[in-house]
């Protein structure tokens, strides 16, 4: 491979660029140099003098004044652009420009307007931000190139993704907590508990109390037996199984379920065990950016022109 990025390409390419332009002004020259034919009587012979077949003859027809001075005029072009512009081998060109050059500039340019844009945003609080309507079209849209392939275009998520648009918030959902969790990502896990717990009996009991905490359908007898398993639990999710957002442990006690709602799905958490990723954003966008992207997730459940009702299968 080293063979394909030797500087005797340019060369080649070079080459080839100098022999095709030389090749279409020869063209040009010899036909400028072509001369009249007459016959045996004087007379102008308008052929090339080639006859097949016995009768067949090769006119001998210029091409029009107007075609061959555009043939020039390209000829010249090639010259100068080739002159002014890289197209000779690795030759920079008397202008120095470059694909990569023009590339730099025109982000320089959006880079520019952009902070133009962001500027009224960088001191404004959240909560302000999210009633601007100007932000909350452009926290839209960033939302939509980048959000929605998981939460979904309405933000109402799926199983395995959060609501976004609900009071549900596994972090907390004030607005540096959304910016910290724009900025630097969540990495979430349920560790395996069946072990802890005891057997598939015993992890079915689990199953069934922590139902019973939400008022969902469950054996109240199985969930009897389950409450004192329970307590493996409770670390994470607390005595009273209302969660931990310092930890991003989900609340029992209410009807949002990210993972699946029923005892099959809880008792596959508690033997499986869960992995939650929410990726870093701080690479992707600026602290502005970010900041008018929290503005309009927050806003969701927030902002009275965007207030979404609460409601118990949201994250079914």
């Amino acid at each position: 491979m080293s063979d394909f990025v030797s500087s005797g390409w340019a060369l080649y390419v070079a080459a080839i660029v100098v022999g095709g332009l030389v090749f279409c002004v020869g063209v040009l020259l010899g036909a400028a140099r072509h001369k009249v034919i007459r016959d045996a009587q004087g007379n102008i012979d308008k052929t090339t003098g080639h006859v097949w077949d016995g009768d067949l003859q090769e006119l001998n027809n210029p091409l029009p004044r107007w075609w061959l001075m555009l043939f020039i005029i390209t000829l010249v072009f090639a010259v100068a652009y080739l002159f002014m512009y890289p197209g000779l081998g690795d030759n920079k060109g008397s202008l120095n420009w470059s694909s990569a050059g023009q590339y730099n500039d025109e982000i320089k340019k959006a880079k520019a307007t952009e902070d133009q844009v962001y500027a009224k945003f960088k001191t404004a609080s959240v909560e302000d931000i999210a009633r601007d309507p100007q932000a909350h079209e452009i926290g839209q849209r960033l939302f939509l190139n980048n959000c929605a392939a998981c939460h979904g275009s309405d933000a109402r998520g799926a199983k395995g993704f959060p609501n976004l648009t609900d009071k549900d918030w596994l972090y907390g959902g004030t607005p540096e907590k959304i910016i910290e969790t724009l900025t630097n990502g969540r990495q979430g896990q349920m560790p395996v508990m069946a072990a802890a717990v005891g057997g598939a009996e015993e992890v079915s009991q689990v199953a069934n109390y922590v139902l019973s905490l939400s008022g969902s359908a469950h054996n109240s007898i199985k969930a009897q037996l389950g409450r004192e398993k329970f307590q493996a639990c409770a670390a994470c999710h607390g005595a009273d199984g209302k969660g931990n957002q310092a930890m991003g442990a989900p609340n029992l006690t209410d009807k949002i379920w990210l993972h699946g709602w029923g005892e099959g799905a809880i008792m596959e958490m508690v033997n499986k065990g869960k992995l939650n990723v929410m990726p870093a954003q701080k690479d992707r966008y600026t602290p502005e950016q970010i900041k008018v992207l929290a503005a309009y997730v927050w806003g969701m459940s927030n902002a009275p022109q965007t207030a979404q009702g609460e409601s118990g299968d949201k994250k079914q």
